[in-house]
């Protein structure tokens, strides 16, 4: 049976049903402003290893949080999808909605996702602004040769040799960000140090209070 649909593609049938607490009610009890921070870069720029690291920060100073990593979800929600255009395009699609999820139960959101299409990051973006959500994109920028260098899985060594078609990087381009609201040089930054630039970004922001 054919359903007619909504603009954003979901069937005039579904509605959206609030409850009588809201994402400012969770906040207040966990005494914190809830968003998502989205970490983008190539492969090997350091995007799980610094959301790790800011995960325990704000674990630390009593902040809850939840760290979404790319390889984590392709286990279990997006294990469906493959490497293809469409199929990365709706894996951030997925991923941001995930997102918007834990924003609304109170939480501060680490997304470490090679989202190498700049439309892809923006359509997310849009998604919390439409919520009235904090979104927060870092750039975690290496030149390709300091990313292939560092090479934790092996991937380049794999796409270099023709095993991995698509690969980003070397036959499929990354889009870097244009609005970053930070951009973390990771071949010049140690971790703590892009950590603690994060975790201050987040104070800028008013997501987490003082030290």
């Amino acid at each position: 049976m054919s359903q007619s649909k909504n603009d954003d593609g979901t069937s005039e049938n579904v509605v959206w049903h609030s409850g009588d607490v809201g994402r400012t009610h969770r906040e207040a009890m966990l005494g914190q402003r809830a968003g998502t921070v989205w970490f983008t870069g190539l492969s090997g720029s350091g995007k799980s290893t610094v959301a790790v690291a800011v995960e325990r920060h704000l674990a630390g100073a009593g902040r809850l949080c939840y760290r979404l990593d790319g390889d984590n979800l392709r286990h279990g929600l997006n294990g469906d999808l493959g490497f293809a255009e469409a199929d990365r395009t709706e894996n951030i699609r997925r991923t941001g909605e995930v997102c918007r999820l834990l924003v609304d139960a109170g939480v501060i959101v680490l997304a470490s996702f090679v989202s190498p299409f700049r439309a892809d990051r923006d359509a997310v973006r849009a998604m919390h602004r439409s919520a009235e959500m904090p979104f927060l994109e870092v750039y975690v920028e290496v030149p390709i040769e300091v990313a292939e260098a560092r090479d934790p899985k092996g991937l380049y060594q794999k796409a270099r040799a023709g095993e991995i078609r698509g690969f980003t990087g070397i036959d499929q381009p990354y889009e870097a960000p244009d609005q970053a609201e930070l951009v973390l040089p990771t071949a010049s930054l140690s971790v703590e140090e892009s950590a603690e630039s994060v975790v201050g970004m987040l104070r800028d922001q008013g997501l987490v209070g003082p030290a």
